[in-house]
């Protein structure tokens, strides 16, 4: 179960990710963030600024053009 939502749904690329990203910097080493998202781009976005970050992706799905993303914050 993620400690926080953040609904990104209906905003266009970057916004998601910046979000996202944004929202991780208030976050504490454990916690986990769910992400939804309809933007197309953030199904790549997301997952390769996580690769790069301290973050881990613990799972990501599409249905029906919503992207979804749990990620635990890292250190």
């Amino acid at each position: 179960m993620a400690h926080r939502i953040l609904n990104a749904s209906g905003l266009r690329c970057p916004m998601p990710l910046l979000k996202t990203k944004l929202e991780l910097n208030t976050m504490v080493a454990g916690e986990q963030l769910e992400v939804i998202a309809t933007d197309a781009g953030s199904a790549r976005d997301i997952p390769a600024y996580i690769k790069l970050s301290a973050h881990e992706l613990i799972s990501h799905a599409e249905d029906n053009g919503e992207y979804r993303f749990v990620i635990k914050c890292g250190g």
